[in-house]
């Protein structure tokens, strides 16, 4: 058998047309080209087999296997489309309108059986946001919210509510993946002081006090978003708040949850303060990664307990994307950043390659686990239009930019089921390609008039952190018991006493410090002849004095706070730093 080739569809000012992905990339036949500017919407379904399109006058079916039009329904105004999960159900959505005589508008969400091309049901949905209905993955449920309840329909009857969910305002809710038993998070807002709160159910258990598996609730939140892992196990919540009351940060406050089915629910600590970008979970369940903090953003990796696995430094990143394997995963800086990607190898931890994609707006990681798509799309850049396709290893192996004054729309992968394309070894050898090398424009720092005849100084703006493994190493997993603890300070305390007596003989057999003054007078300290760098260099000296200070202190046993510590885990970065600026003399 052939292996599996994921398909390209493109959409864009030109019309709408699929390309056969690597490592051919060439216009696919599976469908005719649709030309114009009027197609709105397209989507594939689950498994890849069945897409549906709006030209602007129909919605129209095909089977990508045997590129057979199944249905055609006439709804010029549709401006969304979502299959089921198993291809028994298509869904699509319109703008609600109500006629000018203030009566109501007909129904504009309606749910088509894709076998017989008949109307199952239509509903009147007038919001945008969560317009589609949720169904399990086998389809035995189906869930939508109803003036602030939760409704559920049962295989596919929606003539019917089964179920009700009913609690005070229900703003939002997510149904769990995977197969039975069913859970479903719910999201209600505080209000009159009283907090948010987000709960675990099981379907259909949602009578009584007790009937909720989970419980967390939390204050500043004006929206959240809950993030199921696969196996149903566990929700990440971001709650977020429009404004920052601090005035830190212009996108609101943040904070981070974990919620497990069991029970158990933590806020997930982050060690530094600011914005979270992107949380994201791997497809094993077991981990997640958070893209947090003011710029340079740090990325670290939890397991479940909330305890950090790996901290991958600080960088220019907000965003962060796991394989579709979870073997490989790649943190990028897209947006207002300049589209640098770290594309590591997660299970030892080694940096694979580090591409930049300029101006990219959109990212997709290719079904096989091997390729990755990025675009620059407009409404959101409308000039160098195009997209990418790029090896995991940082070669391009495929390039498109759109012509003069045509604008790329969309641009997206075909899904297929898991388990079609098996994961592969991982190489670090960057793999060759046709397609040739684009060095990335590297913009030159501003320098004001009155240094820009002067010698240029290796400044930051920002000290970068360097990655660090925060697994407990061997040997060191284990507590040590309160006797242990203290006979180890103990043991620290003497060692230091030791050193300083052998210090205090040190001195007694030194100069004098009348001829120590004079020999310093005598010998100038080395100069660089810029007194910003003698500076920076003095300043440095005196913070790794301070270092050594705090060093001194933990071994005497005493209990060091954690900026303390942190002083501490810099001292490489600033010997570093001291050595470049020295070496510059």
């Amino acid at each position: 058998m052939a292996p599996y080739t994921p398909l390209l569809t493109v959409r864009g000012s030109e019309g709408l047309y699929m390309v056969n992905g690597p490592p051919h990339f060439t216009e696919s036949s599976v469908l005719p080209r649709e030309s114009g500017k009027n197609c709105k919407v397209y989507t594939f379904s689950k498994d890849g087999t069945l897409f549906a399109w709006g030209n602007g006058e129909k919605i129209n079916i095909i089977n990508v296997t045997n590129k057979g039009l199944l249905h055609s329904f006439d709804l010029p105004k549709t401006v969304c489309l979502e299959f089921s999960p198993k291809n028994t159900v298509l869904a699509t959505w319109q703008p609600y309108t109500t006629s000018k005589d203030g009566t109501a508008g007909v129904p504009n969400l309606q749910l088509y059986d894709v076998k017989t091309g008949t109307c199952l049901k239509a509903f009147i949905q007038k919001k945008m946001q969560n317009w589609c209905p949720f169904w399990s993955e086998d389809e035995t449920i189906c869930a939508r919210n109803v003036n602030n309840e939760v409704h559920f329909f049962e295989n596919n009857n929606f003539n019917t509510t089964a179920n009700k969910l009913h609690l005070q305002k229900i703003n939002d809710f997510v149904l769990s993946p995977g197969p039975q038993p069913y859970k479903v998070a719910v999201y209600v807002p505080g209000s009159k002081g009283a907090p948010s709160f987000v709960r675990l159910y099981q379907y259909p258990n949602f009578d009584g006090p007790h009937a909720a598996l989970a419980n967390k609730s939390f204050f500043k939140a004006d929206k959240v978003t809950m993030l199921w892992n696969k196996k149903a196990t566990a929700v990440l919540v971001i709650a977020s708040t429009d404004v920052d009351k601090t005035g830190a940060s212009y996108y609101g406050e943040q904070t981070l949850h974990y919620i497990a089915t069991n029970g158990e629910s933590a806020v997930v600590q982050l060690p530094k303060s600011g914005p979270i970008y992107d949380v994201v979970w791997n497809s094993n369940s077991t981990e997640f990664c958070a893209v947090y903090g003011f710029m340079p953003a740090k990325a670290t990796i939890f397991n479940l307990k909330c305890d950090p696995v790996f901290d991958f430094g600080t960088g220019p990143r907000n965003a962060a994307y796991f394989s579709p394997h979870g073997h490989i995963l790649v943190l990028a800086g897209f947006g207002n950043l300049r589209g640098q990607m770290e594309v590591w190898d997660v299970k030892n931890y080694k940096l694979i390659s580090k591409p930049v994609a300029s101006d990219s707006t959109y990212f997709a990681w290719c079904p096989d686990g091997e390729h990755i798509l990025t675009a620059t799309c407009a409404p959101r850049l409308r000039v160098n239009n195009g997209y990418k396709i790029w090896h995991y290893t940082g070669s391009v192996l495929h390039k498109y930019d759109v012509p003069a004054n045509v604008e790329l729309w969309q641009v997206s992968w075909q899904p297929f089921l898991d388990g079609i394309f098996p994961a592969k070894t991982i190489t670090y050898q960057a793999v060759p390609s046709e397609v040739p090398r684009e060095e990335p424009k590297t913009a030159t720092a501003y320098r004001p008039p009155a240094l820009r005849n002067k010698p240029t100084t290796n400044s930051k703006l920002h000290e970068e952190e360097p990655p660090q493994n925060m697994k407990p190493q061997p040997g060191n997993d284990k507590p040590l018991s309160k006797n242990a603890l203290k006979n180890q300070r103990k043991h620290e305390a003497k060692k230091a006493a030791k050193q300083e007596a052998r210090s205090d003989k040190s001195l007694d057999l030194s100069p004098t410090p009348t001829s120590q003054s004079s020999a310093q007078n005598t010998i100038p300290q080395p100069t660089t002849g810029d007194p910003e760098v003698d500076k920076k260099i003095k300043n440095l000296k005196k913070k790794l004095k301070a270092i050594e200070q705090l060093k001194e202190q933990a071994a005497t046993g005493k209990q060091l706070e954690k900026n303390q510590l942190e002083k501490i885990q810099k001292e490489k970065a600033l010997l570093r730093e001291l050595e470049d600026l020295e070496l510059g003399i």
